[in-house]
């Protein structure tokens, strides 16, 4: 009975001290520039894909694999 209530005991601890767990960015071994190239990249590459996935929706696309159907590997 005792160990049973050290171990809920220590599981509660263990879920405690992981709610609070916590690394500033310089204990991570994140610089500065890390940072910056992290925020460029999250902001360019959303940006990029939304105007690229416009310009290959699937119509398009079929419009340019069928303007020079010969010319694909495959066709004869």
């Amino acid at each position: 009975m005792i160990y049973k209530l050290l171990l809920i005991k220590n599981t509660v601890n263990r879920i405690k001290m992981i709610e609070t767990f916590a690394l500033t960015l310089s204990e991570i071994g994140i610089g500065k520039l890390e940072i910056i190239v992290i925020g460029i990249v999250s902001l360019l590459f959303p940006t990029l894909f939304i105007i690229a996935s416009r310009n290959l929706d699937a119509k398009d696309v079929f419009d340019w694999m069928m303007e020079k159907p010969n010319d694909w590997i495959g066709r004869k």
